[in-house]
């Protein structure tokens, strides 16, 4: 066993982890935050992205040890307190989800984007969440749901 330490939405957290735990696996078993989706098992759906230092990652693919000293923002930390954030709202009054099975990746993934390119073109959302599967929407209420948060 290793023990792992990070900062998971603000708070210093550790844990005692097998070398090829994946940092999913840690995140919803042992920190028992489960807003963060397994999917597929492959990485091809998106269902956990997660924020590392900042940056949108499959947390599927990523090993928990990789994490040590990072700063991770799961959906869970996203809001403030009982305030959705900005993308969060954008979704709920777009019905940019209709399982929700998607919906925590796919406004990780979203929220990322806008850090990097605050005004995209509905080609460029698309394009950025070509890595996150829904299986429910047909994607227009989605990329909708980011555009209004865009202010485009």
């Amino acid at each position: 066993m290793t023990t792992v330490s990070m900062t998971v939405n603000g708070k210093a957290v550790s844990g005692d982890v097998e070398p090829r735990t994946l940092l999913v696996q840690f995140i919803r078993e042992q920190l028992r935050l489960t807003g963060t989706h397994v999917g597929c098992d492959t990485s091809q759906c998106g269902a956990c992205v997660v924020h590392v230092d900042g940056n949108s990652v499959k947390s599927c693919t990523m090993l928990a040890v990789q994490a040590e000293g990072a700063q991770v923002t799961t959906i869970e930390g996203l809001a403030d307190g009982e305030k959705l954030h900005p993308m969060q709202e954008a979704f709920r009054d777009n019905h940019g989800l209709q399982c929700g099975f998607c919906t925590p990746g796919m406004v990780m993934s979203a929220v990322d984007l806008l850090q990097k390119n605050p005004k995209p073109s509905e080609h460029e959302i698309r394009d950025w969440l070509e890595g996150n599967i829904c299986r429910c929407t047909g994607y227009h209420n989605i990329v909708k749901a980011v555009q209004q948060a865009a202010g485009v």
